[in-house]
């Protein structure tokens, strides 16, 4: 299982103070650093997302990411032209594309693809022609996976949000859910991500859905870091993940 981190929080707590003084040498925290001390501590790749209204991460934070990192890099971003003229000079490895609103502070929910399918065409094809792997950052629905493989995108990320803030009953049907959708993906050809929300006790059940070949997680890891730093909280975060038997 490959594990995919994401960093967006560092330049969350980054710009909080230093939005209009990011060339202060005092800038602090450091994206970069994040990067590489997940990288440190076993990230498979990054993971950044660049706001069309840049109020996190920045296009600069994108560029050195992709320069001075090795790793894999994912771009989060919305389908507007802006960011798709951004994401064909950055050249990502992937690029996952999700719904964006102004009033969230990370993403909520998936991208509705069967509402959005005309619009979605071009900027998959686009990214596409330019050797950059698409996926589709969805809701656990089956018609949403059908309609991310007619599109054309290559990959799906299964938002798990819903899953992780269940408990009991309501829990085990996120995991119906996340596994229907994770079956019809494989039937399609699709490569299976999953992503939001996800913490070490909720690997075991999670483990019991087939086919992700790959964890985007974030949140968890920065708020563990404020206790054992980045490095340690990725490495401990790698462990547990190898430590389960995955469908």
């Amino acid at each position: 299982m490959l594990l995919g981190v994401n960093i967006d929080h560092v330049a969350t707590l980054r710009q909080a103070r230093y939005a209009t003084m990011l060339d202060s040498p005092n800038a602090e925290p450091s994206v970069l650093e994040a990067a590489r001390a997940a990288m440190r501590g076993g990230a498979d790749s990054i993971t950044i997302h660049v706001r069309a209204d840049m109020r996190h991460m920045q296009p600069g934070d994108a560029f050195a990411v992709r320069k001075e990192i090795p790793l894999p890099l994912n771009l989060e971003m919305g389908a507007t032209p802006s960011m798709l003229a951004m994401a064909l000079e950055l050249k990502p490895d992937y690029v996952c594309l999700v719904p964006e609103t102004r009033e969230e502070i990370t993403t909520e929910g998936g991208l509705d693809v069967v509402a959005h399918f005309d619009e979605l065409v071009p900027v998959v094809k686009a990214l596409s022609d330019a050797g950059v792997q698409v996926s589709m950052f969805i809701d656990p629905d089956v018609e949403q996976v059908e309609a991310s493989h007619r599109v054309g995108a290559p990959m799906v990320e299964l938002h798990t949000g819903c899953f992780a803030n269940h408990t009991g009953e309501e829990r085990a049907a996120e995991v119906a859910r996340l596994r229907a959708a994770a079956v019809r993906a494989h039937e399609l050809g699709v490569e299976v991500h999953a992503g939001h929300g996800i913490q070490i006790p909720a690997l075991p059940e999670l483990a019991a859905v087939p086919y992700v070949t790959e964890l985007n997680i974030g949140h968890t890891l920065i708020a563990r870091a404020l206790s054992i730093g980045l490095e340690a909280a990725v490495r401990e975060m790698r462990e547990a993940i190898d430590c389960q038997t995955w469908s």
